[in-house]
């Protein structure tokens, strides 16, 4: 039987240098494609970025707010910019609020929104006028970086199919299903564990079968999860180009 145990979080295995050594390999090749392809972009995602660093005073303020609720201190006067009457329960919901603003804005060339979903995750493609969707789970930091990380993986082909082509089955899977889960599943979280580490967030590796009736004890996945990731790391010209540029916002904002 699959164990409940949660894996371990697997930003802790990685060099406290990583975050910095990361961004700069991502600077320098966002350089190279920038002076070879002569491109214009709608945000400039550097340091001098004015609304980066808007959204930079915001995240501190989160981070100072999140602190807070562990001193059960005062919030600080900065704090007004994102909503000075925002209570500690309220933290996760501001974190995605800010989230949300940032990918909408990054990515709106793409026609494509990130929005709280009221039930599963899902992805909608596009249609007839309207914006494609991707839609995350109860409003939870965590799994708006998950769906943002297959959006990223699924490349333009895949984003015109709903839920970009997948098949899925649910909790309960048999072992083949879940060795097919897991190949499908190895680059999404690994951008999501780097898109984690960007952001100062925890990430644990999911297996997404808690009803799992065979034994899930040898499976290789945590470790080819955390051996992508570094590959990534090592090798940032392999990421997706829309991974390139929301890991260089985080990495520059948050860090």
């Amino acid at each position: 039987m699959m164990s409940n145990t949660l894996l371990p979080d697997i930003t802790t295995s990685f060099k406290d240098n990583s975050e910095k050594l990361l961004l700069q390999r991502l600077s320098e090749l966002n350089d190279k494609i920038t002076e070879a392809s002569n491109i214009t972009v709608e945000i400039q995602i550097d340091e001098s970025s004015a609304y980066l660093l808007q959204k930079e005073r915001q995240w501190q303020r989160l981070a100072n707010l999140g602190g807070a609720k562990n001193r059960n201190s005062v919030k600080n006067d900065t704090e007004s910019e994102i909503n000075s009457d925002i209570s500690f329960g309220d933290s996760e919901q501001a974190a995605t609020d800010w989230l949300i603003d940032l990918f909408n804005t990054l990515f709106s060339k793409h026609h494509v929104q990130l929005v709280r979903g009221k039930h599963e995750p899902e992805y909608f493609p596009a249609n007839n006028g309207e914006l494609a969707r991707i839609e995350f789970a109860h409003g939870f930091f965590a799994s708006a970086l998950h769906e943002i990380s297959h959006w990223c993986v699924a490349g333009k082909a895949r984003r015109q199919l709903s839920d970009f082509g997948y098949w899925y089955a649910p909790d309960g899977r048999s072992s083949a299903q879940q060795q097919a889960f897991e190949r499908v599943e190895i680059k999404p979280q690994a951008l999501e564990c780097l898109f984690s580490i960007a952001s100062k967030r925890p990430f644990h590796v999911s297996q997404d079968n808690l009803f799992a009736d065979f034994d899930t004890s040898h499976s290789t996945f945590a470790n080819d999860v955390y051996q992508q990731a570094a590959h990534y790391i090592t090798k940032p010209q392999t990421l997706p180009s829309d991974a390139q540029t929301l890991l260089r916002a985080l990495l520059i904002i948050c860090g």
